[in-house]
């Protein structure tokens, strides 16, 4: 139940995500005053680090090693909002928080350790799944929107060709230069 919560989670913070890796991309100045924020949490949440010790130091800085990697992702795919780099931000944050969670698992022993490992890897592979999902289903929607743009404008053809066919058999009723205006004004309507 605790995976299956986490990676409902993921998921919802994946579209969340989606919707505003696709939005306006931000200039190379934000880029920049980002990144430079970004790295300044980072040397602070480490800084807050120092005071701890054991486990406790080694998930706190995991912690905040996953909180600026998952940061430079969403910046990048910000920066340059495709559905590559949104896929490269869940990734992230999927590795991010594996490395948390393995952290938090060297606390236990025994049997309870490695069903804490394998817990945190079942959750690792199941929002890289998502990942996976949410990416190919993007190229498959931009996939399906090219075809069917390509099919309507096949159709649109086809009816030019059809109607101009049409249009030529009623000029055959005609004779001399009356034919011939008729079919000039045909071929101009129809493209031909």
């Amino acid at each position: 139940m605790k995976n299956f919560n986490i990676s409902a989670l993921v998921l919802a913070l994946g579209f969340t995500f989606s919707v505003s890796a696709m939005a306006e991309p931000i200039t190379k100045a934000q880029y920049k005053a980002q990144e430079k924020s970004i790295a300044a949490e980072y040397k602070s949440a480490k800084a807050a680090c120092d005071s701890q010790s054991g486990n406790a130091k080694d998930i706190c800085v995991a912690e905040a090693k996953g909180k600026q990697s998952v940061a430079q992702a969403d910046l990048e795919a910000n920066y340059k909002p495709s559905t590559k780099s949104h896929h490269a931000a869940l990734v992230a944050k999927a590795d991010a928080d594996y490395a948390i969670a393995l952290e938090k698992c060297d606390d236990k022993a025994g049997n309870v350790k490695d069903v804490c490992v394998k817990e945190a890897k079942a959750a690792k592979v199941s929002q890289i799944a998502d990942a996976e999902t949410q990416l190919k289903s993007s190229k498959a929607n931009v996939e399906a929107k090219e075809t069917k743009a390509e099919a309507r404008h096949d159709a649109a053809a086809d009816k030019r060709d059809a109607e101009f066919v049409v249009a030529k058999e009623k000029c055959d009723a005609l004779a001399g230069g009356a034919k011939d205006t008729c079919l000039s004004n045909a071929k101009i309507h129809y493209g031909k």
